[in-house]
């Protein structure tokens, strides 16, 4: 069980490794407290039992409204409400309504919960059974006499509020869809009341857009009556205002001067372009004269049938003359008989020509006339307009008043037909797509939920005990603790399992191990010891050990003896010396009766010579504590001691000093500096550690200190502490073969 020495270790100079998380930590100290864990846990799970069976279960049903953005209207190309588009803020509202208390007190009211105990109704009303129950006929008569001025009564506020609290609201998902769900402990009670929610919800949408259609019905029709009444007065004035002034109306807004003007002006109009155009065709005819034009190029003569008919008969003659020209003279008598005949119709030509110039200044002269008739009409009858002018502005005012009034009378008139058919013809916009059923199991109090928080709770409560545990443990329990905390090395674990003693019947004890048993487990953690002694100074191989501990029953003496009768097994001479003056167990176990000891040496009163004496059982020299002193600290700080410790040093391969605890007394400080090296032994996960730290600071700031032997050690516990624990594995099935028993 020697415990090997770290290279980073204090001993050697290096530093320490940090020190980081390792998992094999976590399992190893689960390990070492799975028992206070799993009880923590297991009384976590019965608590989680003991509540749920104190739990009243508690049933949950849920009923499911769709609200349809989809409205049918009634018939008409209007209506009087505007569609609300389903969006987030919407939907919360229509959520909000569901838990408001006017509709929820419907509810309370239509179920007749005003006695129910559940709902904060009072123990002797609740039993809600049938209709012919007396406490259900004196809750309804409570109702039905509250006065709606004198406010909600306290019986009806409790139970609203109670109803509030078992009703919870929310949408399914992203669709419109209202999830209602009420919680009771009753299943039947559960799903009755769940529709009864849905159910006064749907009926309140539809209640609400009845109660709107009948105000706005009400509305429009007192509106219609001051309309009816504006447009007659309207029509009135206008037929007074016809009356008084003679107006006959021919057309809408027109008098009969006006219709005259119309057609007067379409005349003037026509007559003034026809002139124009007469007049554009004569300033043709006289350009022509004046330049000495030729008349055929106008107009009139190129579309003149006449004019065409003579050109032909021009162009007829003048072919036949040509021809008899070819064969005749000109004085043949068919020539000149053509030519005569050529002469009149060219005569006729000219003639036509001039009559149609005559008739273009005839046309023009015509048009003018007609032109300053339609003028004479025109001036006739716009004297009378001019008087009507005025009548007419206040005529076409009053009738459009009456216009305006006559169309506001027939909308409101067909609104307010439509809003009376809304009244009574409404698409619903909210309606129940699941009712609720009774549910078959509990929904409160969550079993499994509440039992696995129990069990994670217990599992914390149980870390956490365990934790408090292992920081509340004073002591050292591995190498890693010595080393970090004490900057010396751990030399050797005795393991506290199978120890024995002088008294069990004739068998051995430990210090006789070595000698007895040199093969067996203890004997090999001895030989261990005090190889780890000399090497903790090669140079130097300590002869004169000390063995001291912190506090009494830490086994320093066992320690000792096993190391000297080793010692004399390997066959050194040593010398075991008892310091331990106010309790000499050593010297009562080997020396039995004798008297003379160390205290008698230093005294004075015996040679060192005989006062040592050679023991047969153990194979070492014994020099016992001798008899008894009040100044033990004086004696061993004597220079007779230190005489004494330099003469055994020549005589003795290896001289080994018990001495006292460093609690209680301060012998061992003084011996400390007396030898070579100091081996410090401590109880295993029992001596606490600022003890331990402030006991070995006062032994010559470490430097004598060989290191720390660890005693008592509990190997079943001491395998728990894993990768910090290699030492003590040396105890386990895998190297007892090595060992003798």
């Amino acid at each position: 069980m020697l415990n090997r020495l770290d290279a980073k270790s204090p001993v050697h100079g290096g530093d320490l490794q940090p020190t980081r998380f390792d998992i094999r930590d976590a399992v190893n100290f689960i390990w070492r407290q799975w028992t206070l864990i799993a009880g923590v846990m297991l009384l976590g799970l019965l608590l989680g039992a003991i509540y749920i069976s104190r739990q009243v279960p508690l049933y949950t049903a849920t009923a499911q409204v769709l609200l349809d953005p989809r409205k049918e209207k009634a018939a008409g190309p209007d209506s009087v409400y505007t569609d609300t588009a389903l969006d987030l803020s919407v939907v919360e509202s229509e959520m909000a309504i569901i838990r408001s208390t006017v509709l929820l007190r419907r509810v309370v009211e239509k179920e007749r919960l005003l006695g129910d105990n559940e709902f904060g109704g009072p123990p002797a009303a609740a039993s809600r059974s049938t209709d012919g129950d007396p406490s259900q006929a004196g809750a309804e008569k409570t109702v039905e006499t509250l006065d709606e001025s004198d406010g909600i009564s306290p019986e009806i506020a409790t139970a609203t509020e109670g109803i509030k609290n078992a009703v919870k609201v929310s949408r399914a998902g992203q669709a419109y869809v209202i999830n209602i769900a009420f919680t009771s402990d009753s299943p039947a009670k559960a799903a009755r009341l769940a529709n009864a929610v849905a159910d006064a919800y749907v009926v309140d949408k539809l209640d609400a857009r009845f109660e709107a259609a009948k105000r706005a019905s009400s509305w429009l029709n007192d509106r219609l009556v001051d309309l009816r009444q504006q447009l007659r007065n309207s029509e009135e004035a206008v037929a007074k205002f016809r009356a008084d002034n003679n107006l006959v109306q021919a057309a809408p807004g027109a008098t009969l001067n006006q219709d005259q003007l119309a057609p007067l002006n379409a005349r003037l109009l026509a007559a003034r372009a026809d002139a124009a155009e007469k007049k554009a065709h004569l300033d043709l005819l006289e350009k022509l004269k004046t330049t000495g034009g030729d008349l055929n190029t106008l107009p009139e003569a190129a579309n003149s049938g006449v004019i065409a008919d003579l050109r032909r008969q021009e162009n007829d003659i003048s072919r036949q003359e040509a021809d008899l020209l070819s064969r005749y003279t000109g004085s043949h008598p068919l020539v000149v008989n053509l030519r005569a005949q050529l002469a009149d119709i060219r005569r006729n030509i000219a003639a036509e020509i001039r009559r149609l110039a005559d008739n273009v200044k005839n046309d023009y002269n015509l048009a003018l006339a007609r032109q300053d008739a339609a003028e004479r009409a025109l001036h006739d009858a716009s004297g009378q307009t001019d008087l009507d002018a005025s009548k007419a502005i206040t005529l076409r005012e009053l009738e459009r008043t009456a216009s305006v009034n006559k169309s506001l009378f027939e909308d409101f008139l067909q609104r307010a037909r439509l809003t009376q058919e809304q009244s009574t013809f409404e698409a619903r916009d909210a309606r129940i797509i699941t009712p609720a059923l009774a549910p078959g199991a509990p929904s409160s109090p969550k079993r499994t939920q509440i039992m696995l928080t129990a069990l994670i709770l217990g599992l914390i409560g149980g870390l956490g005990g365990a934790y408090l545990v292992e920081m509340l443990n004073a002591g050292f329990t591995t190498p890693h603790q010595i080393e970090e905390l004490l900057e010396i090395p751990l030399l050797a674990s005795v393991s506290h399992r199978g120890r024995r003693t002088a008294s069990d019947d004739g068998a051995l004890s430990l210090p006789q191990y070595p000698l007895q048993k040199p093969l067996a487990r203890y004997s090999e953690i001895i030989r261990s010891l005090r190889n780890a002694i000399q090497m903790s100074d090669v140079d130097h191989p300590p002869k004169v050990i000390q063995v001291t501990s912190t506090v009494p029953g830490e086994g320093k003496t066992t320690i000792a003896l096993m190391m000297a009768t080793s010692a004399a097994h390997s066959g050194q001479r040593v010398l075991f010396i008892d310091c331990d003056l106010r309790r000499p167990s050593a010297s009562r176990l080997l020396a039995g009766e004798k008297s003379a000891g160390l205290i008698e040496c230093l005294i004075g009163g015996t040679q060192m010579e005989d006062a040592i004496f050679y023991n047969e059982q153990y194979r070492l020299y014994l020099l016992p504590s001798g008899g008894k002193t009040q100044n033990q600290s004086d004696l061993l700080s004597s220079k007779r001691m230190k005489e004494l410790i330099a003469g055994l040093r020549n005589k003795f391969d290896t001289v080994i000093i018990d001495t006292p605890p460093m609690g209680p007394v301060i012998d061992p400080l003084i011996v400390s500096n007396l030898v070579d090296k100091v081996v410090y032994v401590v109880r295993w996960a029992s001596t606490a550690r600022e003890m331990v730290q402030q006991s070995i600071q006062q032994i010559s700031g470490h430097k004598k200190v060989a290191g720390i032997v660890f005693n008592h050690v509990i190997d079943g516990r001491a395998k728990k502490y894993g990768r910090f624990a290699y030492g003590y594995y040396y105890g386990s099935r895998y190297y007892r073969k090595y060992y003798d028993k």
